[in-house]
């Protein structure tokens, strides 16, 4: 919601200012220059990003509609999770978690936390790391750096789409001025109309360099930078994970990796020490 809020107070901003100083919206109303722009856009756009970019743009922008998902509620969940799991294998072993990470589908503990149930992508990534260490993993240092080996190498998978919403942004100001470039080529064939014709020809023309540096700088330029924030909200969140695992690894009591996990956290989202106090005692009792 925030997204369509700024953009509705772009688009009031520069019109209303517009309009205030006595200019006519019917003016800047030339469908054939957002044709040139938007579709050379589209274009370049489509020549320079592979297929799994294109296919997941779309998506990754309604995304950016709803906002980050990782909110203080949905860390409290995971500490939660976190914390049962931790204390599950602590009490009974390794092997007490295998059935819950070979089935986390019909898992009571992953069932009692439902937001992380729903994500397929952390589901994955917390039974793949648990399931290590219950294999015998026992190197804190080389489970962080293949935790961490992970979390870039999805982040980069992600940045791709990020960039090449940018890199059209860094575009639209040039083809702003190619569409405004064939509005005065046309112009010029006008040359003999009388000044109001070729004022509103040229007043036509121009506006193609205006919706260029508009639609980069008001629109696509910001649009990509919300898709920076989201997916950088959902790195800080398998950094949580990663934090919480290691501290386990390690030998700490679940209490501790779980304070370690919190402490990874923005400041904004981060619980306070009471209230994840509260969320391990009010998480699900596993015999």
């Amino acid at each position: 919601m925030l997204v369509i809020a700024g953009a509705v107070i772009v688009l009031v901003s520069v019109l209303g200012g517009y309009v205030a100083l006595g200019g006519h919206i019917a003016v800047l109303i030339q469908p054939f220059e957002v044709v040139i722009i938007c579709g050379a856009a589209a274009g370049a756009f489509i020549i320079t990003n592979p297929k799994d970019v294109l296919t997941k743009t779309l998506s990754a922008v309604m995304s950016t509609l709803k906002g980050s998902k990782y909110d203080k509620q949905a860390y409290l969940e995971l500490l939660g999770l976190q914390y049962t799991l931790f204390k599950l294998g602590r009490t009974k072993g390794p092997l007490a978690l295998e059935q819950h990470l070979e089935a986390p589908d019909e898992s009571a503990v992953f069932q009692a936390f439902p937001r992380i149930a729903a994500d397929h992508h952390a589901m994955t990534f917390i039974t793949d790391y648990l399931r290590l260490l219950t294999l015998g993993t026992d190197n804190p240092h080389e489970l962080e750096a293949l935790i961490d080996e992970e979390i870039e190498t999805h982040h980069h998978e992600q940045s791709k789409i990020s960039t090449a919403v940018q890199e059209v942004a860094d575009a639209l100001p040039a083809l702003g001025i190619v569409a405004a470039v064939l509005g005065v080529i046309k112009t010029m064939g006008s040359i003999t109309e009388p000044p109001e014709v070729l004022g509103k020809l040229i007043g036509g023309a121009l506006v193609g360099t205006f919706l260029g540096v508009l639609l980069a700088y008001g629109f696509v330029g910001p649009l990509a930078g919300s898709l920076k924030a989201l997916y950088d909200s959902e790195t800080k969140y398998y950094m949580c994970i990663k934090a919480g695992l290691v501290a386990y690894l390690q030998g700490y009591a679940p209490a501790v990796c779980v304070e370690f996990a919190r402490k990874a956290l923005y400041s904004s989202v981060r619980p306070t020490f009471y209230e994840v106090e509260e969320a391990t005692e009010a998480a699900p009792k596993v015999n």
